[in-house]
C-alpha cells in the first residue's frame, strides 16, 4: 500500500477476489482485527485464518464496496481511516442474498515506503432502538 488512502480499495479488491493472502498482506504481522460480530484476533495469520472459512462458505459469493469517509493523519507515519463498507451476501449465505452496511475504523502505520493496517474494527450499522441492521442512504 503506497498511500493510506489506498486502504479501502485494496481491502475491497482482496475481499471480492476472495484472496485471503492478499487481504492478510494489508496488515502488519502483529495487527489486531475485530469483525462486525465482535470477534477479536491478533496477528496477520489469525486475521487470515478468521476469514478463510467464511470465504469458503457463507461469503463465497459476497462482494464488498468500500468508500473512504475520512482519513486523519496522526503523524507522518500514522493515520486513522474511517471507511463506509457495504457487504452484499449472495445465495451462499444462510439468510440468502442481502446487504449489510458497516463502518470500519483502521489505524495505519508506515514503515519505509509501505503503509499497513495496524488495527481494524468493523461495526455493523444498526437501529439503536431495535438492534436491526440498517442500510445507510448517504455519506
Amino acid at each position: 500500500m503506497i498511500r493510506p488512502e489506498d486502504a479501502p480499495e485494496l481491502f475491497q479488491a482482496a475481499w471480492n477476489a476472495h484472496d485471503m493472502a492478499a487481504l492478510g498482506a494489508l496488515f502488519t504481522d502483529d495487527a489486531t482485527f475485530v469483525n462486525r460480530f465482535g470477534h477479536y484476533v491478533r496477528g496477520r495469520d489469525q486475521i487470515i485464518a478468521l476469514h478463510i472459512p467464511i470465504h469458503e462458505t457463507v461469503y463465497s459469493d459476497s462482494t464488498l464496496s468500500n468508500e473512504m469517509l475520512e482519513l486523519t493523519s496522526i503523524r507522518e507515519d500514522v493515520a486513522v481511516a474511517h471507511i463506509w463498507s457495504r457487504l452484499t451476501a449472495g445465495p451462499a449465505h444462510p439468510a440468502g442474498p442481502h446487504a449489510v452496511d458497516t463502518l470500519i475504523m483502521a489505524v495505519l502505520s508506515r514503515s519505509a515506503d509501505t503503509w499497513l493496517i495496524q488495527a481494524l474494527e468493523n461495526v455493523t450499522v444498526t437501529n439503536p432502538r431495535t438492534g436491526d441492521p440498517v442500510l445507510r442512504t448517504g455519506p
